[in-house]
């Protein structure tokens, strides 16, 4: 006997193919817009980013245009709001982090103290590279580092003439004072301020190995709070620091 012919096995199912996927999604999409045409009263911000075409022949309407520069402006709008929220973050921190300095500042009941504070916050919790913190004295203190008036003068005297906080590029005799030979040749960017009450008693100076990073134009808000209650509380503790004007 022969074998009767068998017929053909069946062929596996044909999975759908991934072409058709944005067909199946897009009339999802419209069945559920169907069942619920208050969608877009609901959720505005979504209509304005449609691209809805209103064209007659090969010319654009006015209505399509109106809604393209409303679009574009939206999204110019965000990220303009997203950047101002990462700037207040970031004076958020500042303002924690010299919040915190200030008030140990306060608590200090030495010169000791007082130079620890300022060196180990700018470093650690600012995450500054390169700090300076230099008390003008006519004698030798035995804490941190002082110079008298004559070698300030000489020196940085142009920095502390202004009576504000100066940031950018310095000089390389001005980086020597205030950094050291070493650690100038490191620093690509400074910020500069004097210690100012009832005359002048330091300076206060940080580095960054980045040459924009204080730029001119950059604010040093913080850091002048931080000057301004030096130059405050670094007197209380000897009368051996006089001001060089």
């Amino acid at each position: 006997m022969t074998d009767k012919p068998q017929a053909p096995a069946d062929k596996p199912s044909e999975q759908p193919s991934e072409s058709l996927t944005p067909a199946l999604e897009a009339q999802a999409v419209a069945e559920y817009l169907r069942a619920h045409p208050e969608f877009f009263v609901e959720h505005e911000d979504v209509l304005v980013e449609l691209r809805i075409p209103h064209q007659r022949g090969d010319t654009i309407s006015l209505v399509e245009r109106q809604l393209k520069l409303l679009r574009e402006r939206n999204i110019e709008m965000r990220h303009r709001l997203s950047q101002l929220m990462d700037v207040a973050r970031d004076n958020d921190r500042l303002f924690d982090k010299t919040r915190r300095l200030i008030l140990d500042l306060l608590d200090a009941t030495s010169l000791d103290e007082v130079v620890i504070a300022v060196e180990d916050s700018l470093r650690q919790e600012f995450q500054v590279p390169f700090v300076s913190l230099i008390l003008f004295s006519e004698t030798a203190t035995p804490v941190g580092r002082w110079v008298n008036s004559s070698e300030a003068q000489q020196a940085i005297g142009g920095l502390l003439s202004g009576g504000k906080t100066v940031s950018g590029t310095l000089r390389d005799h001005e980086l020597d004072f205030l950094f050291g030979e070493e650690q100038r040749k490191e620093v690509g960017s400074s910020a500069v301020v004097a210690l100012t009450h009832q005359g002048l008693h330091g300076v206060l100076a940080i580095g960054s190995r980045d040459p924009q990073h204080y730029k001119s134009s950059v604010g040093t808000l913080f850091l002048t709070y931080i000057a301004e209650v030096l130059g405050r509380i670094v007197p209380r503790f000897t009368n051996t620091l006089r001001s060089v004007r």
